[in-house]
């Protein structure tokens, strides 16, 4: 068997190559937009791509599944009920694909989204049992995936994490994430053990009702041009462009420094619309930055445009994104609104008003469906 991890530093992703080094047959799970990296490693092995899986449909980094499934002629695999618009070969709770002499099994284990799998290796040469499970965003090293990214459920991420727990405890668990803001406990490591996790894992000893409460409480921002990128990662969009891939040198200024009724800048506060509404800087507006790519139309180019978040994080990497599209005189305002609040600067409080995101939809998103193919 070969099988290499692919980690993505920017995004905090991890995809993953898996193939019989006897039958040269290769499937490559949750690939990243960048084919390249895969597409040089095929060559070089004389691998023959025969499926491309996607665990789930990927809501903060644009997925290359598709991309790859056409360049090979490889079958483009996603859980039977994904809603997306393009065709797929749908994928089975307990289904088997054959690699060589290689068994990847099919686990559906939702949460995250509800139509998130795992992927489980079997080498029977080596043992009958599985020595490797791809958890997707189900199990995380330290975390488990968080469920408010569009369906997803708490107590459908309970059994899930209960059911991949039922492991032996040597299976290796090698995740769609080892950073980001898919789960906030994660610990950095690209990979664990079912054994592991199942002692130190501090959501897996938890019943339901207290996993649960712990996954729905504070409820963390989206991802930065979620909107976007979702879409995209569905085919009801185009919008490749929306995830952030360089790294922009932007400017950031000090609280001091900025007066929100200057007439040639605009602040604009990218938190969620309850951060806002409890409490903004006057004269802000409010664009979360989940929403930014969809509605970079609004934002004029003759103006500096501020942006702020709670402490500085968010509002750079979303000046890093505006720059990244063209615009010029962004900065990203050091302290954010925290430490606008604690300088005693006057706040104003109340919701935002302004048009919801837009996304350019495409005919099959009033028919209410996907488009599956059976398997070959």
């Amino acid at each position: 068997m070969y099988f290499k991890q692919f980690l993505d530093e920017r995004c905090g992703c991890a995809s993953y190559i898996i193939a019989s080094r006897q039958t040269r047959e290769a499937a490559i799970v949750d690939p990243a937009a960048n084919i390249e990296q895969y597409e040089e490693l095929i060559e070089q092995r004389g691998f023959l791509l025969r499926y491309v899986i996607d665990t789930h449909v990927h809501a903060d980094h644009i997925s290359g599944a598709r991309m790859l499934a056409r360049a090979h002629g490889a079958a483009l695999m996603l859980y039977k009920d994904a809603q997306v618009s393009y065709s797929f070969t749908p994928l089975a709770d307990g289904q088997e694909l054959s690699l060589g002499q290689l068994k990847l099994r099919i686990l559906h284990t939702p949460g995250h989204r509800p139509e998130l799998i795992s992927v489980l290796v079997v080498n029977p040469e080596r043992s009958p049992e599985p020595s490797m499970v791809l958890t997707g965003d189900s199990l995380l090293v330290g975390d488990v995936g968080r469920p408010d990214f569009g369906g997803g459920d708490a107590g459908d991420q309970h059994e899930s994490v209960a059911r991949l727990l039922t492991l032996p405890d040597w299976v290796a668990v090698f995740p769609g994430h080892f950073e980001g803001p898919c789960g906030a406990g994660m610990c950095g490591r690209p990979s664990t053990t079912i054994g592991f996790e199942r002692l130190f894992n501090p959501l897996a000893k938890l019943e339901r009702d207290p996993f649960v409460n712990h996954l729905t409480g504070a409820v963390p921002a989206r991802p930065l041009n979620i909107t976007a990128i979702e879409a995209t990662n569905r085919g009801l969009a185009d919008l490749p462009w929306a995830m952030l891939s360089t790294d922009q040198n932007v400017p950031e200024v000090p609280l001091d420094a900025v007066d929100p009724h200057a007439p040639d800048a605009l602040v604009i506060d990218v938190r969620e619309p309850h951060e806002y509404a409890a409490g903004h800087i006057p004269g802000a507006i409010n664009l979360p930055q989940a929403d930014l790519a969809t509605r970079l139309a609004e934002l004029p180019r003759d103006k500096r445009l501020l942006l702020v978040c709670q402490s500085g994080f968010r509002s750079l990497r979303a000046a890093q994104f505006l720059a990244q599209a063209g615009f010029t005189g962004v900065a990203s305002v050091s302290g954010g609104t925290a430490g606008w609040m604690n300088a005693g600067h006057p706040i104003a409080f109340g919701e935002a008003t302004g048009p919801a995101p837009r996304i350019v939809e495409t005919e099959w998103a009033h028919a209410g469906g996907h488009r599956p193919i059976e398997s070959s």
